[in-house]
């Protein structure tokens, strides 16, 4: 629970600075851009399969919806990367990703398996796009 500090206790242990402290954090999560780049392709490729198949006038108001959200989503992740405090930690290169791997709390992962974990969810989704228009194209519309 809570309880009340005197300002003389917290005087005692705590140092007023005129400047702000700064702190060192590293937002990049240590992956190369390229698989940021696979990923938001594999979306967007859904939405482009989806759009071809399905396209109405009623569904391009949501589809414009959906792939402003994509888009801004990654695009915001970018410049949250790149913001304030000044940074010294940059994504890996796709060289150095490959040779290095990657540190995760469950330990330390080769370019592959971190690489699988990362595109896993996209690529099922653009191969679950592909036998929706497969079905599509053999039962027809």
């Amino acid at each position: 629970m809570s309880q009340h500090v005197s300002h003389a206790d917290l005087a005692a242990v705590a140092s007023v600075s005129s400047a702000p402290a700064q702190t060192k954090v590293n937002r990049t999560f240590e992956l190369p851009v390229s698989l940021y780049g696979i990923t938001v392709g594999c979306y967007l490729g859904f939405l482009a399969l989806m759009s071809v198949l399905f396209m109405n006038s009623e569904l391009v108001l949501p589809m414009v919806v959906i792939v402003f959200s994509v888009i801004a989503g990654f695009g915001l992740c970018g410049k949250w990367a790149d913001m304030k405090p000044a940074k010294d930690s940059f994504a890996l290169t796709s060289g150095q990703f490959a040779n290095r791997g990657i540190q995760t709390l469950s330990g330390r992962l080769t370019a592959t398996e971190a690489s699988a974990q990362v595109l896993i969810l996209p690529v099922l989704l653009m191969c679950w796009g592909l036998a929706i228009a497969v079905i599509y194209a053999v039962v027809g519309h």
